[in-house]
């Protein structure tokens, strides 16, 4: 039926002609799913191409990232910025168009996909947003955040354990404004499904409370428009299967040769297939202004009512008006000398220290939403006004059970949605399961918390299974990313602090189990914890350095006492935060760690990356094999790490 569509096939064309001359790319999907595209583009969302921002835009996901050369078709056709020079860069250095969507990089692109299954969970991320901003600004007449989140997914993010975990939580949860699609084609890379594969999807989408609706032809257009209509009026969200045929039209249609690899030659018989006429990369005239009336036209008059609506809701309720924008621009204002009025100046955990803070600036940020998995009794990583549900949306507390993967995933898409700051809490071992959204959170510039407990071996009884041993490490290694780890009170002030000063990074807050001191610091606290390492102790012609971190900070001011009644100098660097350190001034850098001493680092981690601080002379504290079960003082007895034993080795070193 749609062999004759030239509209439709204009995004086929596009996508493949892209990949051929790239001679890289992935044509099963640009052909199979063009229809779902072309419907969600021309018929049924609200997006303003020249406004790609707008906030009450409809979202659109694409999980399976790899089809991106579709929807870059799609965006160029659609009036978005992105030439027919762009795609003819496609997968090329500098292009706006990646192998794989980038948010931020390329117009119309509402989140950097490619990881299989994150995509899918970051868009149950945005429409968990929607509702609960809906919730909070709506109000009679004035529906001014009312739009729905779209998903294209395929096999393989079905397949992912992430992707699973977010379509429990969107089950139960009845996100209903959430609309996926999946390109069922029965073929992933290495063979057909089934190889891989036996359950009834469409069962499994049922059990965990998801309306689900079967298109047997997935060039039937109209049964794609309706699908979505009775999307439109479920309360639960809605699943879509569509039997389409990957690489339609092609020698190889149908088969996993046609999923990843260009087409070559075979083009022209794809574009015989398809009755298509025109030279490579040239688009008729009507084409393009049949797309500029169905979506550019159409978006902008959408946009344009919105805009008229929202000054006169700014008219009638300006306070709501002025907090929501706040939101959306990330404009927290926060004092600072009230921030420090919760320092209560007794020995506690900073685990405690942090839920205090938190508790705080949920009362000063209403745009803070978050929750820990089903660990918030532990790591004190609560959200305000209740518990999120579909009953109770306005909550601000998520309760997100045992999915720490989907949780940092969600927490992404709340972010890229924007109108509100998501953190998400859970020990520091299990960062593990959350890296791999941590990473595309960094990847994409978002401001997310990740406030993470029980940082050391001191987590004591539970044993080496929940004792971070390498983590610290591997969270460091991020490219742009703020890893705190506080050593008291007031530097965890000075930490939450500064990482609502960063727009475009994630943070993540590492905090304690056990008690520890709060100490006395020189300086602005909050000057000193953004430089991300400080003095913390000083003395003239020191002769070594002792740089720690969280709570080895008060055992190196220990060490320090020892070493100074056996005549030595000591400074004591608190590093509260490496990755901010190593983006200061070199003299600033050797102002603080001075290179004429004697370096040694103490963490109760591993030791990867401290040597670059200590020289060929120095030697780096730390643990560098799995822990014990045992009470936490007898755990740290029996490793050395005490100030008597470090003192001691540190002088025989000398």
């Amino acid at each position: 039926m749609n062999k004759q569509n030239k509209n439709l096939n204009a995004l086929r064309i596009l996508g493949i002609e892209a990949i051929n001359k790239a001679n890289s790319g992935h044509p099963g999907i640009v052909l199979g799913a063009a229809p779902i595209l072309y419907t969600l583009l021309t018929k049924i969302m609200n997006i303003n191409p020249k406004n790609p921002t707008w906030f009450n835009r409809d979202r659109f996901v694409l999980s399976a990232g790899h089809g991106s050369a579709l929807l870059y078709s799609g965006l160029h056709l659609s009036g978005f910025n992105l030439s027919i020079n762009d795609l003819k860069g496609f997968r090329q250095i500098d292009s706006l168009t990646p192998g794989h969507p980038e948010f931020g990089h390329t117009d119309g692109i509402d989140a950097t996909t490619g990881p299989l299954g994150q995509g899918f969970a970051m868009a149950v991320g945005m429409a968990l947003a929607e509702t609960h901003l809906a919730k909070k600004y709506n109000k009679p007449n004035f529906e001014i955040i009312n739009h729905y989140t779209y998903v294209l997914c395929g096999d393989g993010d079905l397949q992912e354990g992430v992707c699973q975990e977010a379509i429990s939580f969107a089950g139960r949860y009845q996100l209903n404004k959430l609309i996926v699609f999946h390109d069922s084609n029965n073929i992933q890379l290495d063979a057909p499904v089934e190889v891989a594969q036996s359950e009834d999807i469409q069962a499994k989408f049922k059990a965990a409370n998801w309306n689900c609706i079967k298109i047997n032809d997935g060039e039937d257009l109209k049964a794609i428009e309706l699908a979505i209509e009775n999307a439109k009026n479920s309360n639960k969200p809605t699943y879509i299967e569509v039997k389409t045929v990957i690489g339609l039209g092609a020698t190889n249609q149908g088969t996993q040769k046609v999923h990843g690899a260009p087409l070559g030659n075979d083009i022209n018989k794809v574009k015989e297939y398809f009755n298509w006429q025109s030279e490579d990369f040239v688009i008729p005239k009507d084409i393009y202004e049949f797309y500029q009336k169905n979506v550019e036209f159409r978006g902008k008059q959408v946009n344009d009512n919105w805009d008229k609506l929202f000054k006169e809701y700014q008219n009638q309720f300006s306070d709501l008006a002025d907090t929501l924008l706040n939101s959306i621009t990330q404009n927290y204002q926060i004092c600072k000398e009230d921030l420090l009025k919760l320092n209560n100046n007794i020995e506690q955990a900073t685990r405690v220290s942090s839920g205090n803070v938190l508790d705080y600036l949920s009362k000063k940020i209403p745009a803070l939403i978050g929750g820990s998995a089903d660990l918030t009794e532990s790591t004190k990583a609560k959200g305000a006004d209740g518990n999120y549900d579909y009953n109770h949306l306005e909550g601000r507390n998520i309760m997100y059970g045992v999915r720490e993967f989907a949780m940092a995933a969600i927490n992404n898409g709340i972010a890229l949605h924007k109108g509100l700051l998501p953190f998400c809490g859970g020990f520091f071992v299990f960062s593990d399961y959350m890296k791999p959204a941590i990473r595309l959170g960094a990847l994409m510039g978002l401001q997310t918390l990740s406030i993470f407990t029980h940082d050391s071996i001191a987590v004591g009884e539970d044993g080496p299974t929940h004792q971070p041993i390498e983590q610290l490490s591997m969270i460091r290694s991020l490219p742009n990313i703020n890893v705190f780890r506080p050593c008291d009170m007031q530097e965890t002030i000075a930490s939450y602090y500064n990482a609502l000063q960063v727009k475009n990074q994630p943070s993540v807050i590492i905090a304690t189990r056990q008690n520890l001191k709060e100490l006395n610091h020189p300086g602005d606290i909050f000057e000193n914890v953004k430089k991300g390492a400080y003095l913390i102790s000083v003395q003239d012609n020191p002769d070594i350095t002792l740089i720690a971190t969280g709570s080895e900070v008060s055992l190196a001011l220990e060490v320090k006492t020892i070493l100074e009644s056996n005549n030595h100098k000591v400074n004591v660097v608190s590093m509260v935060n490496q990755n901010a350190f190593e983006k200061q001034t070199l003299d600033y850098k050797n102002q603080i760690i001075n290179k004429n001493t004697k370096r040694f680092s103490i963490e109760l981690g591993s030791t990867y990356g401290w040597h670059k601080y200590l020289g060929d002379e120095g030697k780096a504290f730390g643990i560098d094999h799995f822990g014990y079960s045992a009470p936490a003082n007898d755990v740290i007895k029996k490793i050395g790490f005490e100030a008597n034993k470090i003192a001691k080795e540190i002088l025989n070193t000398l």
